[in-house]
Order: C-alpha cells, then sequence, then structure tokens
C-alpha cells in the first residue's frame, strides 16, 4: 500500500536548540522538560505583553490613585498648580510652563457630568481608563477658548441627552480632565485665577445645586502618578478591570490578562510559580519599553531622519497609533513608547493646526549619538525666530521615572515667557546649557543636571507656526563641550 509522502516543513523534528535550551519530542510528543520550558515560556511571554499593552490602563489608574492620596477623589476636588509644577511632582514628562488644572470622573458613582470650561482656557482634554481620546476643550475643543459646558456620558448611556451642551460619550467610568492656562505677563496668577474663578465640574443630577468646587494647590508638594514597574503593575491593572465595564477592553486584551489570573470578578492570586514569571515577565516588559524609548530602531521615531537625535512622541502622527488609518494596523511600540514617557492623548498634540495646539520633540542623546551625561556639560541652540504663536518651552526629564529632573532648581526648564532675562546670541538664536555647575556667563540660560543620572529633554511648541511643520526651522542637535568651551561659550 503505497501512503501519502509526508513533506518535512510539517512535521516535527526530535530535537529543536532554542533560546529556552534544548527542546525534545518523540516522534512529535513533547517530553516533560519541553512542556515546561514552553508553559513557563508562554506565562512570562503573556506577562510580558500584558505590561507592554496595558501600560496605558495601569498609567490612568496610577494617576487616580495619586489624585485620591492627596484628596482630590470626587469629580469637584480638582488638582490645581497654582504656581506651576515643579520637580516635586512624580507626573510623567509633566511641565513648569502651563498652570495645570485636572480632576478624575466617577461616571459609575455620579452618572453623566457636567464641565463647565470658562472662556480664555489653553488646551484641554478628557481621556478614559485606558488614556484613549474622549474629547478636547478650551482652545483646540469645539468652543474654541470661549468657553462652554461639557457634558461627559458613561459607558452604556441610553437616556434622552439634554441639549446645551457639548457631548462626550467615554467608554469607561473612570476619566481624567485636564486643562492649561497660560501665563501671563511670565506669571501663572491670571490661569490661576482663571480657573479658581471660573471652572465647574459636577454630576448632572446635581445642577441645580451643584458642590462647591474645591481646589488643592499642588504646587511645590510631592505627589506620585507614576505607574509600577514591577509586580505591583499587574495589581494596578487588575483594580482596572475590576473596577471598568468589561467591554471597556477588547477581548484579545482581556483573554491574554485572563491567561496571567486578571480576570473580572475573580480574586487576582498568583501562587508561586506565576509570581515568579510575572515578575520576570515585568522586567523583560520594562526593559523593552525603556528599549522602545530611549534607543528606538524604528526611523519613524526620527523627527528630522537618522542622523539626528530628535524624535517624536507620536510616531506615525496619528492618536490612535493606526498605521495608514489602520491598513497597517496599530502601531503597538509606538503607543508603548508614548505611554511610558508621557500621559494626555489628544489629536491636537498631532494634527497640524497651525497657530493652535502644541507640537512636541524628544531628545536623549547628543550629536555624536551618546546617551546624555548628568555629570558633564552640553549646549543646546535654537535659531532665530521660534515659529510659534504662544510660546516655546524646553525641561530636562529624568530617564529612570520620566519626570521632571530633580535638582536644586526645582523647575528644571526654561520657556520663551516665563524667562526674559535669556540672552540670545548675536544673530537673534538662544544657546540653553545642562550642567551640574553654571557655566560662567550663561546662568540665565543654564538648566542644572546631576552627575550620575541620565537625562532627556523635551521642547514644546505652543500655537506652532508653518515653519516647525515644514521644518525650515530647527533646534540644533545637541552637542557636548568640552572644557575650554564651558569658559568661552559656543564660537
Amino acid at each position: 500500500m503505497a501512503f501519502a509522502k509526508v513533506p518535512d516543513g510539517i512535521t516535527t523534528k526530535d530535537e529543536y536548540d532554542t533560546v529556552l535550551g534544548k527542546l525534545k519530542f518523540h516522534d512529535g510528543l513533547p517530553d516533560d522538560a519541553t512542556v515546561q520550558k514552553v508553559y513557563d515560556n508562554l506565562d512570562r511571554s503573556r506577562a510580558m505583553h500584558a505590561f507592554l499593552d496595558l501600560i496605558p490602563a495601569a498609567s490612568m489608574e496610577a494617576m487616580r490613585s495619586g489624585f485620591a492620596a492627596v484628596g482630590c477623589d470626587a469629580c469637584h476636588k480638582a488638582c490645581l498648580y497654582g504656581s506651576l509644577m515643579d520637580s516635586k511632582s512624580l507626573w510623567l514628562t509633566g511641565n513648569t510652563d502651563t498652570v495645570y488644572v485636572g480632576a478624575m470622573l466617577n461616571l459609575q458613582k455620579d452618572g453623566p457630568v457636567i464641565i463647565d470650561v470658562p472662556p480664555g482656557a489653553g488646551p484641554g482634554l478628557v481621556n478614559d481608563a485606558f488614556f484613549r481620546y474622549v474629547g478636547d476643550m478650551g482652545k483646540p475643543g469645539p468652543d474654541k477658548g470661549s468657553g462652554g459646558k461639557y457634558l461627559v456620558l458613561p459607558p452604556g448611556y441610553d437616556e434622552e441627552v439634554p441639549s446645551g451642551f457639548y457631548v462626550m460619550r467615554s467608554p469607561s467610568y473612570t476619566n481624567w480632565v485636564l486643562l492649561r492656562g497660560f501665563l501671563k505677563d511670565g506669571r501663572p496668577d491670571a490661569a490661576a485665577k482663571l480657573w479658581r474663578d471660573g471652572l465647574k465640574i459636577y454630576p448632572f443630577s446635581t445642577k441645580s445645586s451643584p458642590p462647591k468646587m474645591e481646589f488643592i494647590d499642588m504646587s511645590g508638594k510631592e505627589m506620585n502618578t507614576i505607574h509600577s514597574n514591577d509586580f505591583g503593575f499587574f495589581k494596578e491593572v487588575n483594580d482596572v478591570i475590576q473596577r471598568e465595564p468589561i467591554d471597556f477592553l477588547d477581548p484579545e486584551l482581556r483573554g491574554n490578562l485572563s491567561a496571567i489570573g486578571i480576570r473580572k470578578g475573580q480574586a487576582f492570586q498568583p501562587d508561586q510559580r506565576m509570581k515568579a514569571l510575572l515578575e520576570e515577565g515585568v522586567a523583560l516588559g520594562n526593559a523593552t519599553a525603556r528599549a522602545l524609548c530611549f534607543a528606538p530602531r524604528s526611523e519613524d521615531v526620527r523627527t528630522y531622519g537618522k542622523e539626528s537625535e530628535w524624535t517624536t512622541p507620536f510616531v506615525g502622527g496619528d492618536y490612535q497609533w493606526l498605521v495608514e488609518k489602520g491598513v497597517g494596523g496599530r502601531n503597538l511600540d509606538a503607543r508603548t513608547r508614548f505611554f511610558y514617557l508621557a500621559t494626555g492623548n489628544t489629536p491636537a498634540m498631532i494634527l497640524k493646526m497651525v497657530g493652535v495646539g502644541s507640537q512636541y520633540v524628544l531628545a536623549n542623546r547628543d550629536e555624536k549619538h551618546q546617551y546624555l551625561d548628568g555629570g558633564k556639560c552640553y549646549s543646546l541652540t535654537l535659531p532665530p525666530n521660534v515659529p510659534v504663536k504662544d510660546f516655546w518651552s524646553l525641561v530636562v526629564y529624568d530617564a529612570q521615572h520620566r519626570s521632571m529632573l530633580q535638582t536644586p532648581q526645582l523647575a528644571p526648564g526654561r520657556n520663551s515667557v516665563r524667562h526674559p532675562d535669556m540672552k540670545s546670541n548675536s544673530d537673534g538664536s538662544i544657546t540653553l546649557w545642562f550642567a551640574p555647575k553654571a557655566p560662567v556667563g550663561k546662568e540665565t540660560n543654564w538648566i542644572q543636571t546631576t552627575e550620575g543620572k541620565t537625562w532627556f529633554v523635551c521642547l514644546r511648541l505652543y500655537g506652532p507656526l508653518d515653519a516647525w511643520f515644514n521644518q525650515t526651522w530647527r533646534p540644533s542637535e545637541i552637542r557636548e563641550e568640552v572644557e575650554d568651551r564651558k569658559r568661552k561659550g559656543p564660537p
């Protein structure tokens, strides 16, 4: 009897040499050691992917927890940085240049919530519990800076929608509201007053007698809003899964979490073996996220080409990280990179909106492609006529926790309205200096760093103009300065 020929490509060899070691089979059946290795690898891999995929959820949970820890535990209780944010607050790439006010919404408890935004508000947004975009407010929003009332509806809301509101629908119960006010004459007072006097957030059910707004001023105070990079990450994600509606995440993300023991309605209690694999998985995920952030391999990250170290936080120019409007799926590496470094998701940060919104570029290496060393001296030059309608700013961040670098200089940055004493070069350009001690004669343009700490910068343009988008204006690369340059300054 003639049997069909079996192609080698559909069979399993007796042995394979892999990163897991030798895998052995008898006529296609794995031996006990191989079974153990591949299941450990499967669980470890699922843990790593859970970390990479769920950073947005864990980050929002850390934000919610951080707000609650300082007393902002209801929608009418807002965190206000009335004298600006400084390095005492652990926020992913927060800035020292706009007056933040933020609040957390609990739509499960409160139902629809009204956000009454006063005229003159800068950029504002609402993000859901996965840091997905829900809507804009203020200058880039539908009120265009004229003020207005917004109504945020909870998941599954099917009642008649009241008129007279800009309506937002959220797929989650937890939502983050963040608004920014601009400085006036280099000072935050007017923006802080705008928020205190004009911003109102309250449940729609209390519209006839809303609770009085409470503003907790966090300027100069300690606050942590950054997710864990260890086993605690999975606890944060589990808290999110237990709180939010079941369809808040798609079935594939939920399925991966369920496989490692995180499932809605069930206790998260990994045994000793699984906990050890989860800890390995989060270590691998954290290492991968750091490579994506600080050693990216994608050329799409580069703002000015492969020879430049300036990179964009929004790879692909899409706030949903869709490749070619979804034809290429979702760029998961780009999403991971963004949310490991930053918070706040809105198309206003990406779209070409000349004179409106904001644009950002990052750099964590010098012109010779070396990581920035807090013990060395560097310079960066901004050419004349920075293309902004409002202002520009540059802030220095700690590569470890991705929030402001902590030095005696509590506000580690410079901007064009807060620091009018910065000295310009003869051609109108401005050179900024980075070092543990100010180079002689450069004190007004100096941002302090710390020996033994790595750092990176974010350059922000508020109200970016055409020269930014067509790249006829661009910042210099960051340059390490030798001792004689520290004394003399740039040629």
